[in-house]
């Protein structure tokens, strides 16, 4: 029993655990932001190779983890423009940092926030928006008063999505952000470590937290739903 307390209590097991929730709420807050934007802008216009850009968007829910890590990497190693550019500004590369555990997050969790955003503004008469443009309305508080109140219901379910996938994102930030202990180590790298390692009560106390705050997450959606 103490050892289990020692362990529960220990920094090994808790920084991932902090650093996840971290890594997962800045990522969820820039993929609510983005991904109420785009969804509201796609949503309501229509455009030659819209249905590439709509597909682009969505890929990273379908693309193997590797693939989205070695993107990552492309995109934004010590060799690229804006690998560089960061390393001029930053005096340290974007790589195995906290910063690309986010990136990672964001990019994956992004998709889940999209679709949800413009299928919420999709099903929105735009009878009412209008309504509200002959009153004197203009498009921003046509968009905060009306708009998102209407979409308000899909638009939770999306964030809470966005959030437990980018907590259990694993593959593409372990590729791009490593798992380095106490500064990139998240809870799914830090449970596959501890696995390889033979760590398997570390191993068994994070999958179980994970699985407890995953569970909260999607309840929360299925009552929202319902």
């Amino acid at each position: 029993m103490d050892s289990l307390l020692n362990n529960l209590l220990s920094e090994e097991f808790l920084h991932p655990i902090f650093l996840s929730i971290k890594v997962a709420t800045i990522s969820s807050i820039i993929v609510i932001v983005l991904g109420t934007l785009v969804g509201r802008f796609l949503s309501r216009k229509t455009f030659s190779g819209k249905s590439v850009v709509e597909t682009l968007l969505m890929l990273p829910l379908v693309l193997p983890p590797t693939v989205v890590g070695f993107l990552l990497i492309v995109v934004f190693g010590r060799n690229s423009i804006v690998g560089r550019l960061f390393e001029w500004l930053f005096s340290q590369p974007i790589m195995f940092t906290t910063y690309a555990a986010i990136i990672a997050s964001t990019v994956v969790a992004f998709p889940l926030m999209y679709q949800s955003a413009k299928s919420a503004f999709s099903g929105i008469d735009q009878d009412i928006e209008d309504a509200a443009r002959v009153d004197g309305a203009n498009e921003r508080k046509v968009f905060l008063s009306i708009s998102i109140p209407l979409a308000s219901k899909m638009l939770i379910s999306g964030c809470i999505l966005s959030f437990a996938r980018a907590l259990g994102e694993f593959g593409a930030t372990l590729m791009f952000a490593g798992n380095i202990p106490g500064v990139t180590q998240t809870v799914p790298t830090a449970i596959y470590i501890a696995m390889d390692s033979g760590k398997m009560t570390l191993a068994w106390l994070w999958v179980i937290a994970i699985m407890i705050i995953s569970f909260i997450m999607l309840f929360m959606v299925r009552r929202k739903e319902s």
